[in-house]
């Protein structure tokens, strides 16, 4: 049916919120097909929606994992314990589960993870949650596969052997006979579940799931505004809270006036939440909190607060000034951290001297979606609903700030409406609990756009600088690379100024060049904001300056930049891990599973020259083509970024190309979406990316300051290569990333000579 309504018979229906205005758009003026629901149904939101989940997958009749359970009714019941933010993971995991199970996809429900230690690692960050979950998942589909053949082949008297499965059934070959997994379930139960050495995983020419295309698990209820994140929840009788912060972090509270607050229609109390005590960890940044009966109203409450800090001593950080100290502590010879040949013997021997300095500054996340949660605090028990990427780190959070035992606080994860590493800090759940806590009442803390940029866990500022000696053969006999920049180990260590091996591993201490010298140092760096992880970490600056400075050399040697990078990267080979640091991280996974490979290197590069058409690629006159790879959490990816200046001098991206080599793909349409996000992304932090401070307070507040790459300027055309392997899966959240802006800039000096070597472009003018 259509229905046409006039807007102010349905002004009712905008409540402020995001299904308020989806329902009165229902009857506003919209177009509506084949709607047959009714509203109050289709929007209906409650705190208490994934525990019935969970709860119906408890009383299932067959439970062989903490993974997977299976009812009666044939119901098979997967377990979601990551956290979906646009990632996939709520679909690729279960897949992966599904597949070993032979599981009809149609008769699967997904129900996310509370945090819990027995489903292992949650933490939905450093791009692995297939990494680490491929082999266990598939186990545990193998598992209640083997129950259920072993079940029916007791039930017909028969040989094991003679049985098998198609989809969602078990079979015995020799008579025809069939029985569903819901007729089996309850039989299968009463079996042990099978050792591992008894499995027998699915080869590959027998995935049904693995491998293939597959919408995301949610998209229905998204298109229809059903998904449930963190701003979305509510629970009778709840408070919204709005806390202001310190301007400068690690400041505390002198003295409130909130007489003008409390004076504001809706708002019921103040509340003062203590300052952390260094380190930040997972605490609660500290302010001044103030509680309402709507947000709107607790919003304008803190606006009329009167709050005097006592500053702490980061009141001292001025952008300007810092980025002159690491600069020149960048100049300087640092801690080394990897050194192959000896560096000062061969500059010593003369050859063509090339050096260049980088900068790239500090980021913001600025995810669509705020950060948000609603906790409830009775009887010394704590629950909690949020957006998190770590919901076992919001538990351990909320257990310290509140006093309650592990046991007794449970953390439910909704979607995420983005993240990119700052929800793996829970410190607004942390605020939700205290305030629950002190009021006795349900309370839901929500964060502005401002709080949200302000008050971040920042992507690193980096300056790095760059020393070659050119050989006769235009290639390096030398190299020398310095990176210094405030390390994520500061926020959980205050003395903290040197990286640890982990961040010097993305992209640095590992360089796969084949170069007789080479050497890299660290410089050290206090940190004057809360430094956190940020999509693809440390990798960014990384790229941006080892990149960046390949395309120089190549231009100082006379030579194609694609063919110089083949050339860098030297003959195919496996580096030793001997060659690389001690303490080299990869990832946390094992080097002799996934090491450097350089052909792997070389066929990234290859496929995209050849997708992008870089042979045939003209140069000059306001057009240009940019190249750069990079390895990121264990996937090889490289870029070609094509530029056009326009008459008014500013950049357009006319089109993105970028190859990946991530091994075992589970689900390559969510692997191409992440890539053409990340070339979004990647526009965005080339193009407007900055956070400055001015005595230790932040100077952007919204996307007026903090700019996004917008339709305009956003690329006009992306596509994402995937070669085929039958390597172990890599990442596929964050490796799209590190590669884009390198090759913008080179992209740019192609199309202009000019080379740019800070970020972002919109300080040169040219965005």
């Amino acid at each position: 049916m259509i229905q046409i309504h006039n807007i102010s018979e349905n002004q009712q229906e905008f409540s402020g919120s995001r299904r308020g205005f989806l329902k009165g758009m229902l009857g506003a003026g919209a177009f509506v097909l084949s709607v047959q629901w009714k509203p109050e149904q289709l929007f209906a939101v409650s705190a208490n929606a994934s525990a019935n989940a969970a709860d119906t997958m408890g009383k299932a009749a067959l439970q062989p994992s903490v993974y997977l359970a299976l009812d009666t009714d044939g119901t098979a019941y997967i377990v979601a314990h990551r956290s979906e933010m646009g990632n996939g993971v709520r679909t690729s995991l279960p897949r992966i589960v599904a597949d070993e199970l032979d599981a009809d996809w149609t008769r699967v429900k997904v129900v996310q993870a509370t945090g819990d230690e027995k489903y292992g690692d949650q933490d939905t960050d450093g791009s692995h949650s297939v990494v680490s979950f491929f082999v266990p998942l598939r186990e545990a589909g193998a598992a209640a596969r083997l129950m259920l053949v072993r079940a029916a082949a007791q039930q017909w008297n028969a040989p094991e052997a003679e049985c098998s499965t198609e989809l969602h059934t078990v079979v015995h070959g020799k008579s025809g006979k069939k029985l569903g997994y819901g007729e089996l379930a309850a039989a299968a139960a009463k079996l042990d579940v099978p050792k591992k050495e008894e499995l027998k995983l699915k080869p590959r020419s027998e995935w049904r799931y693995i491998g293939k295309d597959s919408v995301g698990y949610d998209l229905k209820d998204l298109c229809m505004g059903k998904g449930v994140f963190g701003q979305d929840t509510r629970m009778e009788g709840m408070l919204y809270a709005s806390v202001m912060h310190p301007p400068v972090l690690g400041s505390t509270v002198k003295s409130v006036d909130d007489k003008a607050a409390l004076a504001i229609k809706g708002v019921k109390h103040t509340a003062t939440i203590d300052t952390f005590k260094p380190p930040v960890l997972f605490q609660a940044l500290g302010g001044v909190a103030v509680l309402a009966d709507n947000t709107w109203a607790a919003l304008q409450g803190r606006k009329k607060l009167k709050v005097e800090w006592e500053e702490s001593a980061h009141r001292v950080f001025n952008s300007g000034a810092y980025r002159k100290e690491l600069q020149e502590t960048a100049r300087k010879p640092g801690k080394v951290v990897r050194e192959v040949g000896n560096v000062d013997t061969a500059f010593a021997q003369g050859g063509k001297i090339v050096e260049a300095e980088y900068y790239a500054p500090l980021l913001a996340h600025a995810a669509m979606e705020p950060p948000a949660a609603l906790a409830v605090y009775r009887d010394g028990k704590v629950e909690v609903w949020a957006p998190t990427q770590s919901p076992v780190g919001a538990r351990d959070a909320i257990v310290a700030a509140v006093g309650a035992k592990k046991e007794d606080v449970t953390v439910h994860v909704t979607l995420l409406g983005g993240a990119f590493g700052r929800k793996s800090f829970p410190d607004y759940a942390v605020e939700a609990a205290v305030l629950s806590k002190k009021t006795g009442k349900p309370v839901k803390v929500v964060w502005s756009r401002e709080d949200d940029i302000q008050f971040d866990s920042y992507h690193s500022v980096s300056a790095m600088y760059m020393k070659a000696a050119l050989g006769a053969d235009g290639k390096p006999a030398a190299w020398l690379q310095r990176t210094v920049f405030p390390p994520i180990g500061s926020t959980f260590n205050a003395d903290a100024v040197y990286s640890d091996p982990g961040e010097l591993g993305l992209g640095f201490s590992d360089l796969p060049f084949a170069i007789p010298n080479h050497r890299s140092e660290n410089g050290p760096a206090t940190a004057h904001v809360r430094i956190g992880w940020f999509r693809s970490v440390a990798n960014i600056y990384h790229a941006f300056a080892i990149q960046s400075f390949a395309d120089e050399l190549a231009h100082a040697a006379g030579k194609d930049p694609l063919e110089y990078a083949l050339q860098l990267l030297g003959p195919d080979r496996v580096i030793p891990k001997t060659d690389l640091p001690k303490d080299y991280s990869n990832y946390g996974q094992p080097y002799e599973q996934y090491p450097i490979d350089t052909a792997r290197f070389r066929r990234v590069l290859q496929t995209v020259a050849e997708k992008s058409g870089w042979a045939k690629r003209k140069q000059g006159n306001g057009f240009g083509m940019g190249l750069a790879v990079h390895r990121s959490f264990l996937t090889y990816a490289a870029s070609v970024v094509q530029v056009q200046i326009n008459e008014a001098g500013k950049v357009h991206i006319a089109r993105v190309d970028s190859a990946l080599d991530a091994g075992t793909v589970v689900n390559p349409e969510m692997a191409r979406n992440q890539f053409e996000g990340a070339a979004v992304m990647g526009t965005s932090i080339a193009f407007y990316g900055e956070i400055t401070a001015t005595n230790g307070a932040i100077d952007q507040s919204n996307f007026d300051t903090y700019p996004m790459a917008r339709m305009n300027t956003a690329p006009r055309e992306i596509h994402v290569h995937i070669i085929e392997s039958d390597a172990p899966p890599g990442g596929i959240g964050e490796p799209g990333l590190p590669a884009i802006a390198p090759a913008i800039c080179n992209a740019i000096f192609a199309a202009t000579g000019k080379r740019i070597r800070e970020l972002p472009l919109s300080k040169t003018g040219l965005a």
